[in-house]
């Protein structure tokens, strides 16, 4: 059923640690939730379920360039650290209750895709975080 408040993405934002590279990403995805840490016990009649520690992936497709302030070099220089901050909303950079801003802390690159494409097209890098915790802000 649609409803008034549906979204599309027109001017979304992301950040890879200080450096705006929203001109350079064509998709994001951000899933956050929490482990499900089983808690049943004896007398129970189904399984139950606590919350755990945070989980976080984010998947972004961007745009292939090389250089030294490039998507490339972007992705090499945050591989393997674990600590890389991304900051993503889905309409600008002034929070609010209509655009929330997702930090997300000390998220893992494990790999990404530095070469990829076919002749004649465009290329796109590949890369997906995990790890990390997330905060949300919808503080104007």
């Amino acid at each position: 059923m649609a409803t008034s408040n549906q979204v599309y993405l027109t001017n979304p934002t992301v950040l890879i640690g200080a450096l705006d590279v929203t001109a350079l990403v064509s998709s994001a995805v951000l899933t956050v939730g929490y482990d499900s840490l089983e808690s049943t016990s004896f007398g129970d009649t189904g399984h139950q379920f606590v919350k755990g520690l945070q989980s976080v992936s984010v998947e972004l497709t961007l745009y292939t360039s090389y250089g030294a302030s490039s998507t490339e070099a972007i992705l090499t220089a945050a591989l393997g650290t674990g600590t890389t901050t991304l900051v993503i909303s889905p309409a600008g950079s002034s929070e609010s209750a209509t655009n929330p801003e997702y930090t997300i802390s000390n998220a893992m690159l494990a790999s990404f895709t530095p070469i990829n494409g076919a002749y004649g097209e465009l290329s796109m890098i590949q890369a997906s975080f995990t790890g990390g915790t997330f905060a949300r802000d919808i503080t104007p």
